[in-house]
């Protein structure tokens, strides 16, 4: 049966991210979206982060990645910045009165939007941002003796040459290691990911406007790992099948999962209906170029595709006009917010910051 969902609207505000984590360290998950943050479990007392500076119908926000980068014990966030071009945190203060204080990590370029993986397999995230006409740099926390950040991060440039709209990352070659794809391709990760060389490898051909992130998900359970990736700025959600061969070669059979929405800029891979077998969750990215997309202002929706073993079968959680419904922004939220064992959806956007209570599927 398909999952049912409790839709509530938190605010007006167009940011197009959000993260849900434990901002006051009281236990209970809190909502963070651009220049405010919303106290658990209710969500309806909001606090000031920072002035955010609008250009045109975005703000300069297209991420939420929640560490503590300091190493105080209290939950910090970076984001990326597309005018600012620049890879930012900001620093969680202790007191919900006073507002964040922002420090750059570096002026790596213009950010699509930042991922965070596990790319040296130590257990902790690593950052990597979506700089389209920038080099593959990867950003590694620094920590002291203790393993506690220090807030300040390590870069290493893994390729140097344009990635390209679009990125993800996980194991291609089934070695254990972290490869990572761009829109032509993929790049095998060395042993040392920070002082060997990556080896590229141009096997297919995804959007030219590839979702951030790109999604690394053995679909057939043939110990393969596939690729889903959407049109961020187009018509299209498709998944490549890896084949491999005994001489060692390597196909890639497109399949397209929906071809009729558009703008599927963020996608994820979770457990929303509990029957310990993940879905894929995704939307569209509403206005994403401010309606200049093939299909900017078709009417926007949520969803999620459930693998049946042959095809993806799609849900819909949410359909129609901006005014009434919603999509998932450019970096949408998935956490059990209240604590129930099933996972809730966050989805920020430009039709507002939107809450989906999962009420399971009794």
């Amino acid at each position: 049966m398909p999952v049912k969902f409790k839709k509530t609207k938190l605010s007006d505000d167009a940011f197009e991210s959000a993260a849900a984590f434990d901002v006051n360290n009281n236990g209970i998950l809190d909502i963070v979206c651009g220049a405010y943050w919303y106290e658990g479990p209710d969500f309806k007392k909001r606090h000031k982060i920072y002035e955010p500076e609008e250009v045109d119908e975005y703000y300069d926000d297209f991420s939420n990645i929640a560490m503590d980068i300091n190493g105080n014990g209290l939950t910090d966030y970076l984001t990326g910045a597309v005018w600012g071009a620049a890879l930012r945190w900001y620093e969680n203060p202790g007191d919900p009165d006073k507002q964040w204080p922002v420090h750059i990590v570096d002026n790596c370029g213009c950010i699509e939007r930042a991922c965070a993986w596990d790319i040296d397999g130590d257990g902790r995230l690593e950052i990597v941002p979506n700089t389209p006409g920038d080099p593959v740099q990867i950003f590694k926390l620094k920590t002291d003796k203790d393993g506690k950040g220090t807030g300040e991060f390590e870069k290493t440039v893994v390729w140097d040459k344009p990635q390209g709209h679009g990125i993800g990352a996980g194991d291609i070659t089934g070695n254990g290691r972290c490869d990572i794809i761009l829109n032509g391709g993929w790049l095998e990760a060395p042993e040392d990911p920070y002082k060997g060389d990556w080896v590229w490898h141009p096997e297919f051909q995804t959007f030219w406007s590839a979702s951030t992130p790109m999604l690394v998900v053995d679909i057939t359970g043939n110990g393969l790992g596939d690729v889903i990736v959407g049109g961020g700025h187009n018509y299209g959600l498709e998944w490549y099948e890896q084949q491999r061969f005994a001489n060692g070669e390597r196909r890639w059979i497109p399949h397209s999962i929906d071809p009729y929405n558009s703008q599927y800029h963020d996608l994820q891979w979770a457990d929303i209906d509990g029957d310990g077998a993940c879905e894929l969750i995704t939307g569209k990215r509403y206005r994403a170029h401010n309606g200049h997309d093939p299909g900017g202002n078709d009417d926007i929706g949520l969803y999620y595709f459930k693998w049946n073993g042959t095809s993806f079968v799609k849900q819909v959680i949410d359909y129609g006009s901006p005014d009434v419904a919603s999509g998932t922004g450019i970096y949408f939220a998935i956490a059990d917010l209240n604590g129930n064992g099933r996972l809730d959806i966050v989805a920020p956007g430009k039709e507002g910051l939107h809450l989906f209570e999962n009420l399971g599927n009794e």
